[in-house]
């Protein structure tokens, strides 16, 4: 069992940066791939990206390449999401993401454990 809880959301001006953290508890953090989500109001949830559990190789969607950066800390249990060149579509809650398996999946099934989200908005 992994426990995730989110923080670093707030509001932010269109062009703006913002870094996301994601604190695990439980169990060993390094043992497990991350990801991290979003949902806006009214759409599914989206995957963003994802990160091996040694850190070493990551995976976006297209829709954040070169503005989205996934970064871990494993000696303290942490996963990060730096944000920049921020845009009003980005506004959302996002959420970080704990699976059992080293498959790459950007399907929020694949993922077993879930923080409680944190609001982020962008305005223009």
């Amino acid at each position: 069992q992994v426990q995730l809880e989110e923080s670093g959301g707030g509001l932010v001006q269109a062009g703006g940066s913002l870094r996301l953290s994601c604190a695990a508890s439980g169990r060993t953090f390094s043992d497990y791939p991350m990801a991290w989500f979003r949902q806006a109001p009214g759409k599914e949830r989206e995957f963003i990206g994802r990160i091996s559990g040694n850190g070493v190789n990551t995976n976006y969607a297209n829709l954040v390449k070169g503005r989205f950066t996934i970064s871990r800390d494993n000696a303290k249990n942490t996963l990060y999401l730096q944000m920049i060149s921020l845009k009003p579509e980005d506004t959302a809650v996002y959420y970080c993401a704990a699976s059992r398996s080293t498959f790459i999946s950007t399907r929020s099934s694949a993922y077993n454990y879930w923080g409680q989200g944190t609001q982020v908005t962008v305005s223009s």
